[in-house]
């Protein structure tokens, strides 16, 4: 069995999670597997090993478990976009639509600063909003995103779409 098929092998499908119709990709498994684990952070860590990455920037709440992980690996610090509220100290913020309403991350005014070069990290991208908020949100710091990392992608979203402009990677698409 291939790298890429032990990982795909590790997420889980919930059928009608969070609501019926869905089909949710339960990384819990992947994590709780210490090879599957290990695997996808080396992977994900392969892929970006000549970006010149100075900081990994993970999205809540998935993306701090694979942006600290993947932070580790590589040698660098971590960044964490939070919902509103979470961060004690001085923050940033973006507001993004949702399907119904706006929601907004944060992140400490500290966190990157002008030039660095970052890595978006979150588990999945679907439809972008989130992701495209974190880019919006890095950038206006005067962060130089070299790319999006993702562990699972759901490509029928074109998620991709909101990241114009920046390299993505997933591990597995569906």
């Amino acid at each position: 069995m291939s790298d890429l098929d032990y990982i795909r092998a590790c997420i889980r499908d919930v059928p009608d999670f969070p609501k019926p119709g869905i089909l949710f990709k339960d990384i819990a498994p992947l994590v709780e597997d210490a090879k599957g684990f290990m695997t996808t952070i080396d992977m994900m860590a392969a892929r970006w090993a000549d970006s010149g990455v100075e900081r990994i920037a993970g999205l809540e709440s998935r993306g701090f478990i694979f942006g600290c992980a993947l932070a580790y690996k590589m040698g660098v610090g971590t960044a964490l976009l939070r919902k509103p509220g979470k961060l004690p100290s001085d923050t940033v913020s973006v507001e993004y639509s949702l399907e119904y309403g706006t929601d907004s991350i944060e992140m400490h005014t500290d966190a990157v600063t002008s030039g660095m070069k970052v890595l978006l990290v979150d588990d999945l991208l679907a439809t972008g909003g989130t992701a495209g908020a974190g880019l919006k949100l890095l950038r206006a710091q005067g962060a130089h995103i070299v790319g999006c990392a993702f562990v699972i992608e759901l490509s029928f979203l074109h998620g991709r779409n909101a990241l114009e402009g920046v390299p993505v990677d997933s591990l597995i698409t569906y």
